[in-house]
């Protein structure tokens, strides 16, 4: 206990440094632009540990869910159970986000632990990670391309679509079938299949967020285009003509 008690600090300490620095080096930016730096960090970071502890060091979350953790998949839920910290406080402290995202923190904070304190899950644990944070650096590429004001164009637009097909696929897909492997197996303990269940429903508010998000943008380029390829509204007589 004592030793998840120093490794989940210093990987508190280590994101904290990490702002810390950022804000040092970027003081001419906001507390919120070095915040998001360090999400994306944490975000490329976690994607790539986790995609070679499922993909190359085994074993297969779908497979093998319950299994005893591993070392590299302890390294990682440490790495991500810090930042969750970290970023929740940030975020209560600055009021920067609602009650869902709130949520899904608290979530994730507590499923790490759960698995780290069981000692086991951690497989699945890593790919419930991968599968949250892979999506992650095109929100914070969003972000700042708005910031930049280049978010009104191809890029904005490419960076839209491939959030939301990469959340649909991975989230609401691959993520179904996480889920299943992991009710339907009698070796997670009931505790890691509710948290599973928990995050598994959050992701669909989110989604049903994006969807709506979806309409909204497409509605609204398809008004503009209309628009610009309408001879009445292109010459400003629209609804002249009887």
């Amino acid at each position: 206990m004592t030793l998840f008690f120093v490794e989940t600090s210093c990987s508190l300490i280590g994101w904290m440094t990490l702002y810390t620095l950022l804000c040092h080096l970027n003081d001419g930016r906001s507390y919120e632009w070095n915040c998001r730096l360090v999400t994306l960090f944490h975000g490329i970071l976690i994607v790539c540990l986790t995609a070679y502890i499922g993909f190359i060091d085994g074993p297969w979350p779908f497979t093998h869910p319950g299994s005893e953790n591993k070392p590299l998949q302890i390294l990682a839920l440490i790495l991500s159970l810090g930042y969750f910290i970290f970023d929740m406080a940030w975020c209560v402290y600055f009021r920067a986000e609602g009650p869902v995202m709130l949520a899904h923190h608290t979530m994730s904070v507590l499923g790490i632990m759960l698995a780290l304190g069981l000692g086991e899950s951690g497989i699945e644990t890593c790919a419930v990670l991968f599968g949250s944070e892979i999506t992650n650096p095109l929100l914070q590429a969003r972000w700042f391309l708005k910031k930049a004001g280049r978010y009104d164009g191809v890029a904005g637009d490419g960076v839209d679509l491939l959030f939301i097909l990469l959340f649909a696929f991975v989230r609401i897909g691959v993520g179904s079938r996480m889920l299943y492997c992991e009710l339907a197996s009698p070796k997670p303990s009931l505790l890691v299949k509710a948290g599973g269940v928990a995050i598994y429903a959050v992701s669909w508010v989110f989604m049903v967020d994006i969807a709506r998000f979806a309409c909204k943008k497409s509605r609204a380029k398809y008004k503009r285009w209309k628009e610009q390829h309408d001879p009445d509204h292109a010459n400003g007589h629209a609804g002249t003509l009887k």
